[in-house]
């Protein structure tokens, strides 16, 4: 059975905002919120709020309901042209969206917005007798041949960044010559192809995102990448050994630690974004983990400044949800090593291990 709360969960800001692209919703980030049309009542305002920290939608026009989740949206949407639309058919339109098998079964538990601090206790219990990821076999599975017929040239831009070819090849990164893209393969831990994304090399295209779902003769290749951790499939024994994760928030991320140390070496994995979930974390622990290492790309211009308040309460959240399993650090750039919004392993070998020997915990 599959949980819809943590479905939900799962599914990370990127996501949101590529169903919304698709919905025609053209969404705009704004501080801690997606902008969207109003598309639950054919409304052309952009009115429609997602809130990043609650997951659900409000409509500041005409919606009657206060707020609603990504499913009542879908139902809102479809029963304008068929009444006998259910909450149940939108639950599949969003998992097939996002390639997850719609033959398996949802619950919907009760949902606890608040954990007291005494519930700690309950919490770890939970989490160490937890040995399974619940997504096991959830998502789809896409035929590898797709990647068989794109070229694989020189990616000079990757390259000039300190990735090696063969760390490119390793990771099966191809080009998209019809899309000027980057191609990005996303596995999941048992090497199976769940997703395939996209980093866009014209400047004119990154006002709808840098990095999209790939498009591929007409067939989307997207994924929830809540429910994966990019580069698992190749760092998970490693990890298994070392008792250690970094996590960043890109694939090229991990691409440079590769092309740094070496393969056999890499420890890492990317969530694709900011967001840090239940099933990732869980993937790490059933590898029998130590210390996960937070290395998420520096959100924030000065110490003390509004986003750097706002991210560090973000990332002390990791840590509430988290710390009691594990230890959590955190590679926290406080002298200014790393520029704004560069990831800790963007500039040389030094500077990231200086941040690695310097990270922080609570």
């Amino acid at each position: 059975m599959i949980d819809l709360h943590e479905l939900k969960e799962s599914l990370t800001i990127d996501d949101v905002e590529n169903y919304m692209t698709a919905l025609g919703g053209e969404p705009i980030r704004k501080g801690e919120a997606l902008i969207c049309k109003t598309i639950c009542h054919c409304g052309e305002k952009h009115r429609l709020y997602y809130y990043f920290n609650t997951q659900l939608f409000r409509c500041y026009t005409d919606c009657p309901e206060e707020t609603f989740d990504i499913f009542e949206l879908t139902t809102k949407i479809r029963k304008r042209d068929n009444n006998s639309f259910t909450l149940t058919d939108a639950i599949n339109e969003v998992a097939r969206f996002f390639g997850i098998d719609t033959n398996r079964q949802f619950t919907d538990t009760p949902i606890k917005i608040k954990i007291p601090d005494w519930e700690v206790f309950k919490r770890y219990q939970k989490a160490t007798t937890a040995t399974t990821p619940r997504t096991q076999g959830v998502l789809k599975e896409y035929p590898s041949g797709v990647l068989e017929h794109l070229p694989r040239p020189h990616i000079i831009p990757w390259l000039n960044e300190g990735i090696s070819q063969e760390s490119l090849d390793l990771h099966n990164i191809c080009y998209d010559p019809k899309n000027c893209g980057i191609v990005i393969p996303h596995y999941d831990i048992d090497n199976r192809l769940i997703g395939i994304r996209e980093r866009t090399l014209i400047k004119e295209n990154e006002k709808d995102g840098k990095y999209m779902p790939a498009v591929i003769d007409n067939q989307m290749y997207n994924h929830p990448l809540g429910l994966a951790l990019y580069n698992l499939n190749w760092s998970k024994n490693n990890i298994k050994n070392i008792r250690k994760a970094i996590c960043f928030e890109s694939e090229k991320s991990c691409l440079k630690y590769d092309s740094m140390y070496a393969p056999e070496l890499n420890i890492t994995v990317a969530c694709c974004g900011s967001n840090f979930t239940r099933y990732q974390f869980l993937l790490l622990q059933n590898l029998g983990v130590q210390e996960i290492i937070i290395a998420f790309d520096k959100q924030f211009q000065q110490i003390g400044d509004s986003e750097h308040q706002r991210w560090a309460k973000k990332l002390r959240n990791i840590y509430n949800k988290y710390g009691a399993y594990v230890k959590i650090s955190y590679m926290f750039d406080k002298e200014e090593v790393i520029g704004y919004k560069e990831s800790p392993i963007d500039r040389s070998k030094e500077e990231f291990e200086y941040l690695y020997n310097r990270r922080v915990t609570i």
